[in-house]
């Protein structure tokens, strides 16, 4: 054999180990994501067999990915040659590779199952690229024996905070994660146009005058929802504003404020809407089986499978023939556990859309320092908005 077939063999047994060695993605392969569903692999694997047995073409590769992991390596894959088909994210990052153009667009018509109510809400520049998977909706959780009434909307709170009470109602924790961010949108203060707008100087106003009379804890600046659960349970304070998993938290911890607690609508602002929270699909627009991620899509989010989960966790469905199926529309007057979930049910028929903003972790950071200077006094709430309005622009 003389050295250039040697060379030409060589070269043809390195290319065959190199595609060997790359992990390869079978033809009739539907590769799905999701974020931290591995405690529930027994109802995953129930469901992906049951849709590859009614539609055996089709086989579907379940890689599950940690929270801390997904926006990371998802935007390493959709960028690559060979994304996932289906990927579970949250609406914020989704849109976030929408505005990048990687994401398939979904048709209305496709969306039919689910309340549209939520579909507009998860529009991107008025087109639908997110498939609503579950969803949560917070709760207002308060001491019936130390409050018998408790307020409905946060104006009520600001200025009549120690209306017959001689504990603090509430512990917002102003600097936490993005409460000041849904606060301001419940009163439709939402973008850099209005954040030093007249109302927005009002608003400031009055929760700076609540903070300074004492309505709120000090340490609401620098406490997490955690502490004020903590205060709550201690009956500290007479309300606390939370998802339904607390309720088991209360009952473990605090046996005689659990007996004592009843709910209430999450507190709302001038919209009179409520906030939530979303998990969805996405298509990439790199998939080469957009119409087979789509189906399976749909079928996870049926009334069926969306019920089974929703019986295995604390999480709402999204399919609006689950939502209006007695488990989410009847509660004995005895199960505060069911009370909760037909609450929060019903307050995702009034939702408060929160605008997807593609800077939002700096943003978030940027209201909350206004908010500090602000409830500290450390400078002229019109000065510090008109800084914040500049700052927020620059983001853009």
């Amino acid at each position: 054999m003389n050295k250039r077939v040697l060379i030409l063999v060589s070269l043809v047994v390195i290319v065959i180990l190199a595609l060997f060695a790359r992990p390869q993605k079978k033809n009739d392969e539907l590769v799905f994501w999701t974020l931290q569903m591995r405690d529930f692999s027994t109802y995953m694997e129930k469901v992906i067999a049951n849709f590859e047995s009614a539609n055996p073409d089709i086989k579907i590769k379940w890689v599950d990915i940690p929270f801390s992991e997904g926006e990371k390596r998802t935007l390493a894959a959709i960028l690559s040659d060979t994304p996932p088909d289906l990927v579970n994210l949250n609406p914020d990052f989704s849109a976030l590779l929408a505005q990048k153009g990687t994401l398939t667009e979904i048709s209305g018509d496709d969306l039919t199952q689910f309340p549209q109510e939520i579909v507009e809400s998860m529009k991107y520049n008025g087109k639908n690229y997110f498939i609503p998977w579950y969803a949560t909706s917070a709760l207002t959780f308060y001491n019936k024996k130390l409050l018998p009434a408790p307020p409905k909307t946060y104006n009520e709170i600001f200025t009549h905070c120690h209306a017959g009470v001689d504990k603090p109602l509430l512990m917002f924790n102003f600097a936490e994660n993005d409460s000041m961010l849904k606060l301001l949108n419940k009163y439709g203060i939402n973008s850099a146009d209005n954040i030093n707008s007249q109302a927005a100087i009002d608003l400031f106003q009055t929760i700076q005058e609540a903070y300074t009379s004492g309505c709120f804890p000090k340490e609401s600046l620098t406490q997490t929802h955690r502490e004020s659960l903590e205060k709550f349970m201690a009956e500290e304070i007479l309300m606390f504003e939370g998802g339904s998993n607390f309720l088991n938290l209360i009952k473990e911890n605090a046996p005689r404020t659990f007996a004592r607690t009843e709910l209430a609508p999450q507190l709302t602002g001038e919209s009179g809407k409520y906030n939530f929270s979303m998990m969805n699909f996405i298509i990439p627009v790199k998939s080469q089986k957009q119409e087979e991620a789509l189906k399976f899509a749909l079928y996870l989010t049926n009334e069926e499978n969306q019920l089974e989960l929703a019986k295995l966790t604390n999480i709402l469905a999204t399919n609006k023939d689950a939502l209006n199926d007695k488990f989410y529309t009847t509660a004995s007057s005895g199960d505060i556990f069911a009370q909760a979930r037909v609450l929060s049910a019903k307050q995702l028929k009034n939702i408060q859309p929160q605008p997807f903003y593609p800077h939002r972790k700096e943003l978030i950071t940027l209201i909350n320092n206004a908010t500090q200077k602000i409830l500290l006094k450390q400078d002229a709430i019109e000065n510090v908005l008109n800084k914040l309005k500049s700052d927020w622009i620059k983001l853009n």
